[in-house]
Formats: C-alpha cells, sequence, structure tokens
C-alpha cells in the first residue's frame, strides 16, 4: 500500500462528493462524534439539524472538526479531516443568502432532509436548525496498491 498527502483540490473533490461526515465536537473536555449529511460549497459544509445534544455543545463551543471518508478497499481509500467553526443560520434577514444556499444544495438530493428532521418514535417533531462549518483547515490522505 502507498499513502500519499492529499492536496487541497483532492480534499474539496471528495468533500463534493462525499454526503455522510462525521462530526466531532466537545464540551466541558468531553469530546462528541455523530454523523450527519453534509454539502460543500465554498469554504463551507451545510447541514441541517434538530436541536439535540450536538447542536447545543457546538453552541458552546463553535470550534469543530469533521472527518468524511471513501473506502474501496483495505488497501484503497481516501480520508479527509476538516477544522471549522459552527454558524447557525436563523431565520433572519442577515442569514437569508446562506440559508438559500443551503436549501438548494439540500434540495439535490431525495429525502435531503432524513434523518436530521425525524422524531425519535414518540417525540413531537422539533423545528429546524439549518447550519454550516466554515471550514478553516483541510487535510487528507489517500492509499493505493503499491506500485
Amino acid at each position: 500500500m502507498d499513502i500519499q498527502e492529499m492536496t487541497a483540490p483532492q480534499c474539496r473533490a471528495l468533500l463534493s462528493r462525499v454526503r455522510v461526515a462525521r462530526l466531532a465536537c466537545a464540551r466541558d473536555n468531553q469530546p462528541y462524534i455523530v454523523p450527519i449529511h453534509v454539502d460543500l460549497e465554498d469554504e463551507f459544509l451545510y447541514a441541517y439539524a434538530t436541536l439535540g445534544q450536538k447542536i447545543e455543545w457546538m453552541r458552546e463551543n463553535r470550534l469543530v472538526c469533521l472527518e468524511v471518508d471513501e473506502l474501496t478497499s483495505h488497501s484503497t481509500w481516501a480520508t479527509v479531516v476538516v477544522f471549522g467553526q459552527y454558524e447557525e443560520l436563523p431565520h433572519t434577514p442577515e442569514h437569508e443568502s446562506a440559508r438559500q444556499v443551503a436549501q438548494r444544495l439540500f434540495q439535490q438530493h431525495p429525502s435531503w432532509w432524513e434523518p436530521g428532521s425525524v422524531p425519535l418514535a414518540g417525540q413531537p417533531q422539533p423545528p429546524p436548525i439549518v447550519f454550516r462549518i466554515r471550514i478553516d483547515r483541510i487535510t487528507g490522505r489517500f492509499a493505493g496498491p503499491a506500485v
């Protein structure tokens, strides 16, 4: 196996292809990681969720990390790590443009609103929260068969 660093364009290409990321956030020195659906545009990853632990934690500590990967085989894979900052996009005039970007991106995928808006069994439907992660730094590696 041959492992190499990915260039920034290669990292962005992977982020454009992969829809599921693992979001890591932390509060009171306790890390938390959860899968989320994301869409890339410019320097942001857009996502959608309902109020819960990840939103509460990111509101307290905006610094987050995301990981995406593509696994073809044991020796052929790519992984990207994003370091960034949480930005909530409420229904306010100053966030309307960013919300429109998010809406356009989400609608490119069937059932874009799932699972971020499906309530837990027996629970009422919570209001949606649209947010984005501003990409501060990105890094990646890929592996392929040794030549």
